[in-house]
């Protein structure tokens, strides 16, 4: 490939990420979350496939732009999905999965393309994204839709059931029920009453009758955003996304290589692995601090610690000091793994109401991949215009103050905190 032929093919990617994330909240919020997993799953395989067998630009091209649909879409629905099923206590936890799983990903494309680096063995690689894709695919047919969502949209009473499932037959889910709505039949005599349908079956009834009379509303993209209510959220979770990728983790990432050779000399292949270990251990090694510190010390945590490891970064480079450049990029990446790297996916689900997650979640990911853009497409301009001798990351070091005092400003702590009311600090009202 000619350099404009790669940069279509690089870029390409984002495009398609930016059009699934923009498409996979309003098909979650009127359809649920299942469906649009399991239809990410064809763009994976299509889209992998396209790539594997290839021949020219085109083919390879669509192929790149139905995978980072999949994955647009896959990064607004997941979170959410996860979210939903996950235990209230360590929602945190089970929300780092999604980064963490990310990074395994990581993990094996990087060590399937050191090892199969000779002629065309890199089809054996896109093929494995299909593979994966397709048992993907199988095992969602064995997972239930949210109870959540269902009982929002379809039915309370077998959201009820599936819950007491999900949870365990002697876990009582009283609490959690209460947070789906006031209309919801979830009061704790009724859930445990659920294990025996011959006891409850006349309150069951009507019940349904009265939740299946509630209509509940579906709030769009565009309105999520013109809603006073929504707003701040949407406001916080751009935000977040502006420093999860205004920070300069991907900078970091395409430079880790050539700033760690002279002191690891060893194949460029071996240290993107190397790198790549270093943010998986530290992802899975900080993933019980949203649920103990809090989303927003995590947050805060992170960004303080990518700020200085900037600052260490860029006085390494102005002064040659190779064992401080080290130091600070693995710091840098071991810092993004504990709070700015998975938090962010999380807040979306946890700052709006049901009826708002998906147009949120959508939003949150536009910004991510629209920031991601910019960042690919702007930081070696703006490196080679400052000459090249890490100038840039003081930059960076300032766009990460400004985030910091952001977050301390606008986002709110979701640790512990039982519905969206509660997190912003609201009076509930009960018409």
């Amino acid at each position: 490939m000619s350099d404009p032929e790669f940069a279509v093919i690089s870029s390409i990617f984002t495009l398609g990420g930016l059009l699934g994330a923009l498409c996979a909240g309003p098909i979650s919020t009127s359809y649920g979350r299942l469906l649009p997993m399991r239809l990410t799953t064809l763009f994976f395989i299509i889209g992998s496939g396209l790539e594997a067998v290839a021949t020219n630009i085109p083919v390879i091209a669509i192929g790149r732009l139905l995978s980072g649909v999949g994955a647009g879409a896959s990064l607004v629905i997941v979170p959410l999905y996860i979210a939903e099923v996950a235990p209230p206590r360590e929602r945190g936890l089970f929300g780092v999965m999604t980064q963490i799983t990310i990074n395994v990903g990581l993990l094996l494309t990087q060590t399937l393309g050191y090892l199969l680096d000779k002629g065309s063995q890199w089809r054996i690689v896109l093929a494995t994204g299909a593979g994966i894709a397709l048992v993907q695919a199988i095992g969602l047919l064995f997972i239930p839709e949210t109870p959540a969502w269902m009982a929002a949209n379809r039915d309370p009473q077998k959201a009820l059931q599936l819950l007491q499932r999900i949870r365990g037959r002697s876990t009582d889910i009283d609490d959690e029920v209460q947070t789906w709505g006031a209309d919801i039949p979830g009061n704790a005599i009724e859930a445990e009453g659920l294990l025996n349908q011959a006891e409850v079956s006349s309150r069951r009834g009507s019940s349904t009758s009265k939740a299946s009379n509630k209509s509940i509303s579906h709030v769009g993209f565009f309105q999520v955003a013109r809603d006073p209510l929504y707003r701040p959220a949407i406001i916080a979770v751009v935000g977040v996304m502006f420093a999860q990728q205004l920070c300069g983790i991907n900078s970091v990432m395409m430079y880790s290589v050539s700033l760690l050779t002279p002191v690891f000399p060893t194949s460029s292949g071996l240290l993107t692995i190397f790198i790549s270990v270093v943010n998986l251990l530290a992802t899975i090694l900080g993933a019980p601090l949203a649920d103990r510190l809090g989303r927003k010390t995590c947050l805060l945590l992170s960004i303080s610690g990518m700020g200085i490891s900037s600052t260490c970064l860029a006085l390494s480079m102005l002064f040659e000091i190779k064992i401080l450049a080290a130091i600070a990029v693995l710091s840098f990446v071991a810092f993004f793994a504990v709070g700015l790297g998975p938090i962010p996916f999380m807040l979306a689900s946890e700052l709006v109401g049901q009826e708002a997650k998906g147009a949120t979640q959508s939003w949150a990911l536009a910004a991510n991949w629209i920031f991601t853009f910019c960042v690919a497409q702007f930081f070696p301009i703006i490196n080679l215009a400052l000459g090249g001798k890490g100038w840039v990351y003081f930059i960076f070091a300032g766009l990460a103050l400004l985030s910091g005092i952001f977050v301390t400003w606008r986002v709110p702590e979701t640790r512990g905190k039982k519905d969206v009311d509660e997190v912003w600090g609201r009076v509930r009202r009960i018409d």
